[in-house]
């Protein structure tokens, strides 16, 4: 069990608040769970964090949507690199996070744990991935001597079983467990729509390819297993033909296994990957997107070897989406738009764009621009 003591953030807070009209108020020791089962103790509720990945702003956004960084005191610098995009719409309305310092990772061991704990966190949030690393490299062993407690969410390794734990979990650490309870109830009441439709209708199951980061490099092809988008998939009614290929959520499949499975479907996951791959063959999504653009490139995909005479190449049932719904609490909205895709008229009521505008106008500090899908099937 990792114990903390009050954090000197937190002492500062409660001498300058001694004298106050209604007296002091303290941080409450509390144990809680986080999603790997770890028994971790924190003072409630947390005033200064530091994100192990800048995207976990995806999950505070939603509940703290006036000033979702007046926690954050350090991040790593993925945000900006990922999602271009998007951090430059939260960096429009909240200039203050170009200051927020910036870490290396744990997984690659480039965090620096003497600036962690310079500024004071009362809580290190960690995405589950990089647990082994952490305890490999004795990073938690280093923070818990120093006060400072670890606690891993997730969003990427399995989304379906850890996303809700995740958000009710950062409402406990923030005090925000309202907000969390509001957000549970919207993203069910969006799967609902496509879990319940399927189940009742129980209907053939087009057999479908997920691509992704389809472009990012000359290699093909990175894929989901059964996890992630390959659940996604399966929740929409589909067939994803990674399962069964590959045993985890994440793996590759060669091109000589894409043309005997001759898929219906092929969804390449895309985003703005210029500050890795410049210029890439990477379908170009998320808001403000350049649609022109990302549909060039979505059909340079079409003709890859891997494609050759597999059904979706003939039906041009190519499709293209954001990314990060691998790597988000809105996975809803992905497969809201999978499953009109692949069942366009049993969902033909659907309306997965009103269910992301719906999102960004009850949720999120950004305003809804649209840029996140794109078929060939739209010409």
């Amino acid at each position: 069990m990792h114990q903390t003591k009050i954090s000197l953030f937190a002492g500062a807070v409660l001498a300058a608040t001694a004298f106050a009209p209604f007296g002091p108020t303290y941080a409450e020791q509390t144990e809680i769970t986080d999603i790997v089962g770890r028994k971790v103790t924190v003072d409630l509720p947390v005033e200064r964090m530091i994100l192990g990945e800048g995207r976990q702003i995806y999950l505070l956004a939603v509940l703290e949507r006036d000033d979702p960084f007046k926690r954050v005191v350090g991040w790593r610098e993925d945000f900006s690199q990922a999602d271009p995009d998007s951090y430059a719409r939260y960096a429009a309305k909240f200039p203050e996070l170009k200051e927020i310092p910036t870490f290396g990772g744990f997984k690659d061991g480039t965090f620096d744990v003497e600036q962690a704990a310079a500024l004071k966190p009362d809580v290190v949030l960690m995405n589950i991935e990089a647990q082994t690393a952490t305890e490999d490299s004795g990073y938690d062993d280093k923070l818990a001597a120093l006060g400072i407690p670890i606690v891993y969410i997730d969003f990427r390794e399995d989304p379906l079983a850890h996303t809700i734990p995740s958000v009710r979990l950062m409402g406990q650490l923030i005090g925000k467990q309202d907000e969390a309870e509001s957000f549970v109830a919207f993203s069910d009441a969006q799967m609902a729509k496509v879990e319940d439709v399927i189940a009742k209708a129980a209907p053939n199951r087009p057999k479908v390819f997920i691509d992704r980061a389809g472009g990012y490099s000359e290699d093909c092809c990175m894929s989901f297993g059964p996890g992630n988008f390959g659940d996604y998939v399966e929740i929409a009614g589909g067939t994803n033909i990674a399962d069964g290929i590959i045993p985890n959520t994440f793996g590759r499949l060669n091109p000589e296994q894409i043309i005997a499975s001759s898929p219906d479907h092929v969804i390449v996951t895309g985003g703005n990957w210029d500050a890795y791959v410049p210029g890439g063959g990477w379908v170009g999504m998320g808001p403000g997107s350049d649609m022109e653009a990302a549909r060039t490139k979505l059909e340079a995909l079409t003709h890859r070897t891997a494609m050759t005479g597999i059904a979706a190449q003939k039906s041009r049932n190519f499709h293209a989406i954001w990314h990060q719904f691998y790597n988000s609490p809105y996975y809803f909205v992905a497969v809201q738009r999978i499953a009109k895709w692949l069942h366009p008229a049993l969902f033909a009521d659907l309306d997965p764009e009103a269910t992301l505008i719906e999102l960004h106008d009850r949720f999120l500090p950004v305003a809804y621009e649209p840029g996140y899908w794109i078929s060939l099937n739209d010409e």
